[in-house]
């Protein structure tokens, strides 16, 4: 298998001897399947569980001749980048994740897994198939909160918002209370990252009318920037968050590291993260006392509908320039079998994909749900073909365009005009009806 060098990547070749740790009975069978097998992943956490665990020496285990080479990318941006460029190179690593809006960017490069029982044991896969090809099966349920101190919402007077003028309201009061503390900042953000405004950019749409199928949508308008659709709506709102200065003084500056440790340390009140945040905060600080939860308010008045996104997160596929497919697919089988998807499930915060594993919630993140008995679920879907299509002609990047509401100069209402044009133009190109 060629082998590929990319200087952004820290390749962490795991070699064992084979049949460690094995009896004969256990291994009977899998020496037929032999080879190298590269992993590609960003997810720290990810990296730290698979590690700390023993993933490699545990798989090897029950299959001593396939061995496991895990490639960790910087983030998320830099490994879709790194994918595009390999997989025009018909150069992809073995194993890849994906996320809901990447899949039908690479389903040509995406070995179809409907028929491994890790599939049909899933919550989510065949649900994101695309063209009836499950593309890739789901490591967790994903669902998204606003973490928060309860002491410091006590002293600034502020309670749990349940719309968005109420959490606009208690963001800019927070800042106000504790402004004077050197960098505190009432919402922590690290817009320098750009893709940790996802809770905001990405998601608000969909969380404006419950409509988990609204990029699919988008790409059927000509003009679905302009005043009134519920994208115009969300960017509004997010634009004028940004603007007020609850980020703390200095959002653009600092990643997504250095907002969660701002927050872990108390120098913010709030931080919206996904499940997967609260390992991050846990790593930060050893005192979690007062830590809360609460699903983003997006709805406008407490009369209507409160939204909450659910979907599932990091699709583990095999791609179509492996040379060693039977051993990914047996990769893959045991990754969601017992022998080790309830040992990592319990090792993170996120919430289990597999229907013969399910978890409880962290009592953390079950708070959201006390206070929220009445939420609706809105089950996201990243954009199909033709929105990926219209996205990548006008380089529509929703997270850049977040960061950019943070910049003083930002015209939001020039912006959307610009959008709309492009976007119109776009779909006539591409001739996409």
């Amino acid at each position: 298998m060629k082998k590929i060098l990319v200087a952004v990547c820290i390749a962490v070749s795991i070699m064992l001897i084979s049949g460690c740790g094995s009896s004969r009975e256990d291994t009977e069978g899998n020496d037929k399947m032999s080879g190298t097998l590269t992993f590609a992943i960003w997810d720290d956490n990810l990296n730290e569980v698979m590690e700390s665990n023993h993933m490699v020496e545990k798989f090897q285990e029950k299959y001593p001749d396939i061995e496991i080479e895990i490639e960790k990318i910087k983030d998320d941006s830099e490994y879709w980048n790194i994918m595009e460029m390999r997989a025009a190179a018909n150069q992809l690593p073995d194993l890849m994740l994906n996320k809901t809006f990447t899949l039908s960017r690479f389903q040509e490069d995406m070995v179809d897994l409907k028929d491994a029982k890790a599939a049909e044991n899933n919550m989510w896969a065949k649900e994101y198939a695309i063209d009836g090809r499950v593309l890739g099966i789901p490591m967790t349920s994903g669902y998204e909160y606003v973490y928060y101190w309860k002491d410091m919402f006590e002293q600034a007077g502020v309670e749990v918002p349940a719309t968005w003028e109420e959490f606009q309201a208690a963001a800019e009061k927070l800042q106000d209370f504790y402004g004077e503390e050197e960098g505190f900042a009432a919402l922590a953000c690290g817009l320098k990252d750009e893709w940790t405004d996802y809770p905001y950019m990405e998601f608000m749409p969909a969380l404006e009318s419950g409509n988990g199928e609204n990029w699919d949508d988008m790409a059927k308008q000509d003009m679905p920037f302009s005043e009134g659709t519920d994208i115009f709506q969300a960017y509004q709102k997010v634009e004028r968050l940004f603007s007020s200065g609850a980020l703390g003084p200095n959002p653009l500056n600092q990643g997504n590291n250095q907002a969660t440790q701002l927050f872990a340390k108390r120098k913010a009140a709030m931080i919206a993260l996904g499940d997967w945040g609260l390992q991050y905060i846990k790593n930060e600080t050893e005192d979690l006392s007062g830590l809360g939860t609460f699903y983003l308010p997006v709805r406008e008045g407490r009369e209507e509908p409160f939204y909450v996104i659910v979907q599932p997160d990091n699709f583990l596929g095999i791609t179509t320039h492996s040379e060693h497919q039977e051993a990914a697919e047996a990769f893959v089988e045991w990754f969601y079998s017992e022998d080790w998807y309830p040992e990592y499930i319990q090792s993170i915060t996120a919430a289990s994909s597999m229907s013969n594993f399910p978890k409880d919630k962290d009592p953390v993140l079950a708070e959201a749900d006390e206070l929220c008995p009445d939420r609706k679920m809105v089950f996201y879907n990243g954009g199909g073909s033709d929105f990926t299509a219209i996205q990548n002609e006008i380089i529509f990047d929703y997270k850049k365009l977040g960061a950019e509401m943070a910049a003083e100069e930002f015209d939001f209402k020039k912006r959307m005009e610009e959008l709309n044009a492009r976007w119109a133009e776009a779909r006539k190109k591409l001739n996409i009806n």
